[in-house]
Formats: C-alpha cells, structure tokens, sequence
C-alpha cells in the first residue's frame, strides 16, 4: 500500500490548549479521505499541519513522504488546498486568476477547461462581489490548477446549491479515476456517503473511529423502516414483534423498528400488516445511517 499522507501520534498545541491530541492517520494514494468531527475537534489544525500553515508540537506528519513544512518548497507544486474561507485577493476575476497561477506550474490544467467544467464562464465580478456559490468553485480551480497529486478539500460545497455540489463531486471521482488523492473536511454526511473511501471521525484531537462508510454503519443494531397507508394500532404490533425489538412511530406513517434480527423482524411486521388488512407502502432493512452514527459517536457525555 502506497500512502499519500501519514500523520502518526500529532500533537497541536496553543500555548496551555491543546488542540489535537495525539492523532494517527494513513491515507492511502489515489482514495477519497475524509475527516469528519464537531466543531473544535482539531481537524482545521491536522489539516494546516498536513499543509505546511503549521508546526508540529510534537508527532510527524509525511505528505507524498516529504515533512510539509521542511520540504515545502518541493510538496507545494504537488499539492492543491482549497481553504473555507480566505486565499483569494479580493479582487481577483476568474479567469485572470486562474492564469496567472497557472504559470507557476510546469504542467497546469488548462484555466478555460476548469472553467467550463466548474461553471464559471458568466462570471465576471470581481471575488468580493461573487456569490458565495461562485466563490466556492473558484477557491476549487485554484486548488486544482497545478494538477495537483494531493488536493486538500475544506467544505468544498459549503453554500453551494443542488447544481453545484454535483459538479464538485463529479469533479472529485474525476479526481479519484484519475490517481490523485483527496483529504475533504466535510460536515455533511451525504457527501461523504457519496465521495469517500474512508473516513476517520475526530473528537478531542483524536480519532475515534476509522473505516468505511459501509464498515461505521455496518457495526450498528439493525433496522427496518416502514410507511404503511392508514395509521397502525403501535402497541399491538409491537406485542408481535420478536423479543428485543423496539418500534419507533413518526409523523407521515412513517415507522421504524430496530432490533438484532431484520429477518425476524421484517417477517413479523409484513404477518402482521396482512393479518389486519393494512397496506404497506414501502418498506426496508438496514442500518442507521453515518449522520446517526456520527451523532453518536461525538455526542457530549451526559453530567449529573
């Protein structure tokens, strides 16, 4: 396995506050990474490290294996970084920025492609004036024009509408087909549902869980989410499910039952529909979805 990016035991601190705590991370060349956790958990800190904005406390970060701040002057040409907010003049157009920092590259993507393709070529006011979706897929260019072989993503479609974050996921799996690695710090789970390969949840400047999309939720009580097409007597139903088993009612007819068998569960609730002449609308099985388990994961301990 060929690793893009290996941060092993990092330590940020802030005079007395220490903002990440010891966190490891690999990221294997050519996959989709992201790095998802509450506010304050130390990800904009990892990530500037990884970048070069910042030194280590302690710990060792590798990027493409150079250390980002003793190396930079070799990483930079390799890496592309799209930051949340600042690092563009204001009064940067679109396509005199993009030319210009395409002539620092030796091979860069060509401006008028990357403009076509993100949807900029109506655009002519200047950053300050852009839309906040505009300005977003002009920070994304510029994280893309030296055809970079790591790009870090900071809330890439943070404003964007529907249209726009499908051209800016479309563009990562280009990335992705393409070889090129991707670190994206994300609050949105469906983004990360669509884009990522893995993901590593951080709370306190740790990570607390790392895996698959598949594999976070995988490891969650089954369940079974159904809509039926009159209201359902809950008590009743519930008497005829299988031991363990906890139904769940919301609005809209909308009704979940969690519990260890799906089978059992799902042969139970069908029997039962049948038997007292109640039509289901639709019905599935799975588990909780990452936005859940995410919530779990990082809630606060209760204090008495």
């Amino acid at each position: 396995m060929s690793l893009a990016l290996e941060v092993d035991d990092l330590i940020v601190d802030y005079g007395s506050t220490r903002a990440v705590d010891g966190l490891s991370l690999a990221v294997e060349a050519g996959t989709v990474q992201a790095i998802v956790g509450p506010n304050g958990a130390g990800k904009t800190s990892t990530v500037e490290t990884c970048e070069g904005y910042r030194s280590p406390s302690n710990g060792s970060v590798q990027v493409l294996g150079l250390d980002p701040v003793r190396d930079a002057r070799s990483l930079r040409p390799k890496v592309g970084v799209m930051l949340q907010s600042g690092g563009v003049p204001s009064g940067a157009r679109v396509r005199d920025a993009l030319t210009h920092l395409a002539s620092f590259y030796q091979s860069p993507q060509d401006p008028d492609q990357l403009i076509e393709v993100l949807g900029l070529g109506k655009v002519r006011s200047p950053f300050r004036r852009m839309s906040g979706g505009e300005q977003q897929r002009l920070k994304f260019a510029i994280a893309l024009i030296g055809r970079p072989e790591l790009v870090f993503l900071d809330e890439p479609t943070a404003g964007l509408d529907a249209h726009g974050k499908r051209i800016v996921w479309d563009v990562v799996e280009g990335l992705k087909a393409e070889g090129v690695t991707v670190v994206l710090t994300t609050h949105s789970m469906e983004e990360v549902e669509r884009l990522a390969d893995r993901v590593a949840v951080v709370s306190a400047g740790r990570v607390i869980a790392a895996g698959t999309p598949a594999e976070l939720t995988a490891t969650t009580t089954p369940l079974v989410d159904f809509r039926t097409s009159i209201a359902i007597d809950q008590k009743e139903l519930q008497a005829a499910l299988p031991p363990g088993s906890v139904l769940l009612g919301s609005e809209d007819l909308q009704y979940r039952v969690t519990g260890d068998q799906s089978a059992e569960i799902l042969a139970a609730i069908t029997t039962w529909c049948a038997a007292h002449s109640i039509n289901i609308v639709q019905i599935s099985t799975g588990h909780r979805g990452l936005e859940e388990v995410f919530i779990e994961l990082t809630a606060e301990p209760e204090t008495s």
